[in-house]
């Protein structure tokens, strides 16, 4: 990786993580339109806010805005990205019905002519995985499957966010995958929004929401495909697919449970 790179990644990662961390706590203190509206009970029952999420997605649009040397296409891949997923992400957490829920839940209530808020989010995700694999491609096909892929990564992390810190460190570990290739300081800015909100996740204070979990998978997404050939694209695609698919039928908490080596990685720093 060149020094341009280099320098705009760790550009990218550090006002992502500035401006994250003072966007949780300018929300997380104001909670606009009322505490109720931004507070949530986690899986203990405790008391969390909403605030990540939508810093989480501004921090990490600020970052790509500013990073030095990133090609144009991909900082508006990157950005619109971050924005648009974002601000879907963020209606859904504060306004959205938990009638219907997961994949098959909100397309079966489009199949009874039902348009939840979800499937406005499953069809704004789509648009955001097409368009940013559109400017990091050179043709249609490989547009398409990279948009496919994109938009499977941001609905994957959105899966894996069921328990304090889960999905930000999913985020962390992708790290030396996503801070290589063209896009490195859009990896890069997602990599330093998730750690500058850990802390208060781990603590039980914030909570990523799908604003945070399904903009941060956008943005990992995008990063990978960027370096990615077609080959890799296609690979790409049929892990989140598959993984997508098999999260129906099988509970990843309970996998992580009962895998020795993951239950530690889940639990660390998690209060007991």
């Amino acid at each position: 990786m060149g020094v341009k790179r280099i320098v705009g990644s760790l550009v990218a990662a550090g006002a992502a993580g500035a401006a994250a961390w003072l966007a949780s706590r300018q929300v997380g203190a104001a909670k606009p339109g009322g505490a109720e509206l931004w507070e949530r009970k986690n899986f203990r029952g405790s008391t969390v806010t909403l605030a990540a999420g939508p810093a989480v997605a501004a921090g990490a649009a600020a970052g790509i805005a500013v990073a030095p040397g990133l090609p144009a296409r991909v900082r508006t891949a990157g950005v619109a990205a971050a924005v648009a997923v974002g601000a879907v992400g963020l209606y859904d957490d504060l306004f959205g019905s938990t009638a219907s829920k997961g994949l098959r839940g909100h397309l079966s209530a489009l199949q009874s002519g039902e348009v939840t808020s979800g499937v406005v989010k499953i069809g704004v995700i789509g648009a955001a995985g097409v368009i940013g694999g559109a400017l990091v491609s050179d043709n249609v096909v490989d547009a398409a499957i990279g948009g496919a892929a994109v938009a499977g990564h941001a609905n994957l992390l959105n899966l894996l966010d069921l328990r304090p810190g889960r999905a930000n460190k999913v985020v962390l570990l992708h790290t030396p995958f996503v801070v290589g290739g063209p896009a490195a300081p859009v990896g890069a800015a997602a990599v330093g929004a998730s750690a500058a909100t850990l802390a208060d996740d781990l603590g039980e204070r914030t909570m990523l929401g799908d604003a945070g979990a399904n903009t941060l998978g956008a943005l990992l997404g995008l990063a990978l495909v960027a370096r990615e050939g077609r080959a890799a694209r296609l690979a790409h695609l049929a892990v989140v697919t598959g993984l997508t698919l098999a999260s129906e039928k099988v509970s990843f908490t309970k996998v992580i449970e009962r895998t020795p080596v993951l239950r530690e990685l889940d639990g660390l720093g998690r209060l007991s």
